[in-house]
């Protein structure tokens, strides 16, 4: 089995993002279901964000209310949670003082039912050195025992060698997906596998498109704020459905689901050569589509060969952020 941070976790997560960090939250009840079975189910490993929501509806306020119906299950969960970032501007602040506010933020959110394992600055802030940054979390965080570990979100190479001589870097945070395998090519797996980080690696499903429910641009009027992402505009997102249909007819073949076929074609580049452990972390809301993505879905080579063919001839139309969002920080 796979480690992060020390803990050893399942060859699945599980991104948190979508219960939150849309226009209606997931009822409370049916959230709780959802994350017992994502347990239930080996997806131990847990990631979520300070600013998936709002301060009164986010991934904290969510974790709490789990573990303190189930605080058996804090133990048996690596959490991970996203911050460094100004609430009220969307900008990254790893200022010392906006560090602090973060993570202060987020541990007490938490209300002592489960440790933070890890924590990332969203996106690196240009305007800070990382050694600044990073001092304050193991300095104040780590080394007084309030927090497991520090990992990256969202970064570069570059930050990733630069990040590796500053501090133990317990995981990667990336984009990887059919429609996103950009991390293959653009040096981040690479400075992962010699700095043997692992990467988590997020939106395995493409943000849901490789489910194959959404047909029409409409279907996504739910989904928050990726409905204004360059790749879900009308063109685009008819452009994209390409892909959708081909990997529709494999998992019919193979007698898998869309999503089951996406999550295990991430999966099965870890630890290839050259490559570092990777756990793809898909999202889910409803215990139904949890159990679903849990699956570990067997691959042969020659499947695994087929499919990576068909993402390195397919040019996915439109970005994976607006330019206004940092991207490969």
């Amino acid at each position: 089995m796979p480690q992060v941070i020390d803990k050893e976790v399942g060859p699945i997560g599980y991104g948190l993002m979508g219960f939150t960090w849309r226009p209606v939250p997931t009822p409370m009840n049916q959230a709780i279901e959802a994350l017992k079975a994502a347990l239930n189910n080996g997806l131990t490993l847990w990631n979520g964000a300070e600013f998936y929501g709002t301060p009164d509806c986010n991934s904290m306020t969510l974790l709490k209310t789990y573990f303190s119906k189930y605080p058996e299950d804090a133990d048996k969960v690596t959490l991970v949670i996203k911050g460094g970032m100004d609430l009220d501007t969307h900008k990254p602040d790893g200022s010392p003082e906006g560090t602090r506010r973060s993570l202060d933020n987020i541990i007490n959110s938490l209300g002592g039912t489960k440790k933070l394992d890890g924590f990332a600055p969203s996106r690196r802030d240009p305007n800070t050195p990382l050694s600044v940054t990073y001092s304050v979390i193991q300095q104040e965080y780590i080394n007084t025992g309030k927090l497991g570990a520090l990992y990256l979100s969202e970064c570069s190479a570059e930050t990733i060698h630069e990040a590796s001589k500053l501090a133990t870097i317990g995981a990667a945070e990336v984009e990887m997906s059919m429609f996103s395998p950009d991390i293959l090519t653009n040096g981040v797996v690479k400075a992962c596998a010699q700095h043997n980080i692992p990467i988590l690696a997020y939106a395995p499903i493409g943000r849901g498109m490789l489910t194959g429910r959404f047909k029409e641009v409409s279907d996504l009027k739910d989904r928050g704020v990726m409905v204004n992402f360059p790749r879900f505009q009308p063109d685009a997102f008819e452009h994209n459905l390409k892909l959708v249909r081909q990997v529709e007819e494999i998992a019919k073949d193979k007698g898998c689901t869309p999503a089951q076929l996406a999550i295990s074609w991430v999966r099965m580049h870890s630890n290839r050569p050259g490559l570092p452990t990777i756990i793809p972390i898909p999202g889910a809301t409803a215990a139904s589509r949890v159990v679903e993505n849990a699956q570990v879905v067997d691959m042969t080579e020659e499947e695994f060969q087929r499919l990576t063919v068909l993402v390195r001839i397919f040019d996915t139309a439109g970005g994976r952020y607006p330019d206004s969002v940092p991207s490969n920080t």
